[in-house]
Formats: C-alpha cells, sequence, structure tokens
C-alpha cells in the first residue's frame, strides 16, 4: 500500500529538517531546535494517528494535528529571524509546510471540519 501524500510529504520534510538541524548552533540545540524537532516528530506521529482513527475522533487527531504544524511553522520563522536557515532554505521549509498544510485541511475538509 502505497503512503499517502501526506504522509509522504511530511516524511520528506523530517528527513530534510532532521539533517538541517544538526548544523544550528550547539547551545541552542537543546532548547529551541529539540522543540522543532519534537514538533515536526508530534505531527508525524498524529498524521499516522489519524490514519488509524475513525469518525470523530479522526477529525480531534487532525485538529492536534494543525496545531503542531503551526508549532513548526514558529519555530522555523524563529530559526529564519535568528539566521540559522539561509532564505534559500527557510523558503524550501517554507513550500513544504504549505504543501503539507494544504493536504491537512484538505483532509480536515473531508473529514467534515
Amino acid at each position: 500500500m502505497e503512503p499517502s501524500p501526506l504522509f509522504a510529504r511530511t516524511f520528506d520534510f523530517l528527513s530534510w529538517l532532521l539533517q538541517r538541524a544538526e548544523s544550528f548552533p550547539r547551545p541552542q540545540r537543546f532548547v529551541v531546535t529539540q522543540r522543532l524537532q519534537n514538533a515536526a516528530l508530534d505531527f508525524q506521529e498524529l498524521v499516522v494517528d489519524a490514519e488509524a482513527a475513525r469518525g470523530t475522533g479522526r477529525l480531534d487527531v487532525l485538529r492536534k494535528a494543525d496545531a503542531a504544524l503551526s508549532k513548526v511553522r514558529l519555530y522555523l520563522r524563529l530559526c529564519r529571524e535568528w539566521q540559522w536557515l539561509t532564505a534559500g532554505q527557510y523558503e524550501h521549509a517554507a513550500r513544504l509546510i504549505a504543501e503539507i498544510g494544504r493536504l491537512l485541511g484538505g483532509w480536515m475538509r473531508a473529514t467534515g471540519a
């Protein structure tokens, strides 16, 4: 069975992000970097949970995933503000996150949000 487009794009984003985070300043790696990675991993886990859920439970999980994605956006903006990401890297991340957000929003609408 082929993974959903949302799962696939999120996996691609995580693969990219976790590699980039290794180059973030060491003193911040255990503060902001960890929060960013956790939010992104939480989002991926919630996508998996939503695929397994049914009925109104799925919509609840998708709403939690939306909140986790908002946190990822916030931490990415901080990383750009502090110049831990180049303009090109931030643009790449923003495009991936925008696509992931559209896919998530479509799934939420289809579920009844």
